[in-house]
């Protein structure tokens, strides 16, 4: 195979796989942390916890955990776009299935770690906002 050609598609590759995990990020986040899911993920939580059958408990778990749930929006997405990774055949699914779960993780760990940045940043703030005002 022409080297050119190779490190074309390797290269499209590994930006399809950094694109495609940005939107399997947003979706596993924002359904299993956000407050616009809050209802149906407590009420996820609590059948995890209280449901009778082992399937069932792990069905409602996987919505209140982002990595779970990323492998199932990964497929999804996959499903949707047919991307594969290395390989032209349902290999090249299951390795485009695991690394974009990891780089989508890698993007959830990193927004995470930026939100209790802020927050702490503010909370820093509230505290010096309220010792000026004590001091007035």
């Amino acid at each position: 195979m022409n080297p050119v050609l190779l490190t074309s598609t390797l290269m499209h590759q590994a930006g399809m796989l950094l694109l495609l995990a940005i939107p399997i990020a947003c979706m596993s986040w924002t359904v299993t942390h956000e407050e616009v899911f809050r209802e149906p993920r407590e009420f996820c939580k609590r059948k995890s916890q209280d449901c009778g059958s082992l399937p069932q408990r792990k069905f409602f778990y996987l919505f209140t955990c982002e990595y779970c749930f990323s492998h199932y929006v990964t497929a999804l997405v996959l499903f949707c776009t047919h991307f594969q990774l290395l390989y032209t055949s349902w290999r090249g699914y299951v390795l485009a299935e695991f690394a974009l779960v990891l780089v989508a993780n890698g993007y959830m760990s990193l927004y995470n770690r930026l939100r209790l940045d802020i927050k702490h940043e503010n909370v820093v703030i509230a505290v010096e906002e309220k010792q000026v005002t004590k001091d007035k």
